[in-house]
């Protein structure tokens, strides 16, 4: 059965020809999207913007997964010979197999300039010391910062292989201005700083640049990370490795991000019929990249939960709220993982949590476990009762015994 067509968001006749551009090369010398266009009729360039939405189909990460099984080690995405590849990254595996993603010195010099955007949004310029406090490991998006803050003029201190500590004393050290790290690490490392030098409280960090998780759009979140680093401002941005840089908070407005739509073609779906959604519902953000011409996607599913307003310009409200396949239904609520963080956060007495969702029994059912005095117990029940209409038994956990990580946190487990 073919996919219900989308109507499509606006585009410039700018985006337009960058759009026919990618679509020709892409057919033209792109083995698995040469294969999946064959496979609908999709022969020829579309005529609009309409019959792009029509005509051509979506992409799925499962669809990547299996092309890459199938051609090992990086699949048939790929528009140029292997040989003048230059860069490989994979993402995470947080929802399945990592992908390895490759790219020419082009595709990486067109994100590379993007990242430059993100920064340039957030106020950072030439002169600014920027610590990164990443492992650097295989995910695109940390070497990418790097690599943009670089060319942008900034001096770049890599956190890769350092405790917790360590990074605390050489950011002092070193008078870094701006950290770059998820919210999470952004939040733990402002409290071993705090913890280990009390007579840092005019430490020079100014921007804490975030990503990787909704954090860096969660209001109550946010003010924890300010507050941590002394009214420093918290500035939002996320990407993907398969895409690159998406969007970049709009400086004054914070809680919506800006796609950055000269790189990609952007559309807002209903996840269960495909259909677009009017400006203002949630649905899935599904991206084209327009420059990124050697390793392409093509209307790709995100997975990402979004609502969308065009300004003009396509913005997302609220950030990324949280993964389609994220939200749980208890006792007939829907509950996402960001309304959790939003209500926990805003307990400043609360370290970290955790939170349990058990379907073993005949119900759904979920518990949460918090780092904090056991006074905090029933002020969060009555507030996530009075919140989510759900009681959820809260408990509390001894100082440091939840799981902590400098990458994507993972708060949820699942029983059952």
């Amino acid at each position: 059965m073919a996919e219900p067509a989308a109507i499509p968001n606006p585009l410039r006749p700018a985006n337009w020809e960058r759009l026919q551009r990618l679509l020709s090369k892409t057919v033209a010398r792109n083995p698995f999207y040469g294969r999946k266009f064959a496979a609908v009729g999709c022969s020829a360039e579309p005529a609009s913007p309409a019959d792009f939405a029509a005509r051509f189909p979506f992409t799925t990460k499962a669809e990547l997964v299996a092309d890459q099984a199938a051609h090992p080690p990086y699949g048939s995405n790929l528009s140029e010979p292997l040989s003048r590849y230059t860069r490989c990254h994979q993402t995470s595996g947080t929802t399945g197999a990592p992908l390895r993603w490759l790219d020419t010195p082009e595709s990486w010099s067109a994100l590379i300039d993007d990242w430059v955007l993100v920064l340039q949004a957030a106020g950072i310029r030439p002169g600014d010391r920027i610590f990164f406090a990443f492992s650097f490991g295989p995910f695109l998006g940390f070497w990418l910062a790097f690599e943009a803050a670089q060319r942008l003029g900034c001096l770049c201190l890599a956190g890769g292989g350092m405790s917790t500590s360590l990074r605390a004393r050489v950011l002092l050290e070193n008078g870094c201005n701006v950290l770059c790290c998820t919210p999470t690490y952004a939040l733990h490392l402002g409290t071993v700083l705090a913890a280990e030098h009390p007579d840092a409280s005019r430490n020079p960090i100014r921007t804490v640049l975030v990503a990787g998780e909704p954090g860096g759009s969660i209001p109550s979140t946010r003010d924890r990370i300010r507050r941590a680093w002394n009214g420093a401002a918290v500035f939002d941005h996320h990407g993907m490795t398969e895409v690159g840089p998406v969007t970049h908070e709009i400086p004054g407005r914070p809680g919506m991000l800006k796609i950055l739509e000269e790189s990609f073609y952007a559309e807002i779906i209903d996840p269960i019929t495909g259909q677009a959604v009017a400006d203002g519902e949630s649905g899935e953000l599904v991206l084209t990249t327009l420059h990124r011409l050697a390793s392409p996607l093509i209307r790709y599913r995100t997975g990402d939960r979004v609502i969308g307003r065009h300004e003009p310009g396509l913005v997302l409200e609220g950030g990324i709220l949280g993964r389609i396949d994220d939200m749980v239904i208890v006792r007939g609520v829907n509950v996402y993982p960001t309304a959790i963080e939003d209500l926990v956060r805003g307990f400043p007495e609360i370290g970290e949590y955790r939170v349990t969702h058990d379907t073993r029994g005949s119900m759904s059912e979920l518990s949460i476990e918090v780092e904090g005095p056991a006074s905090v117990i029933e002020p969060l029940h009555s507030k996530l009762q009075s919140s989510l209409a759900l009681r959820i038994p809260v408990v509390i956990a001894r100082e440091g015994t939840l799981p902590r990580s400098e990458l994507k946190a993972k708060r949820w487990r699942h029983l059952g």
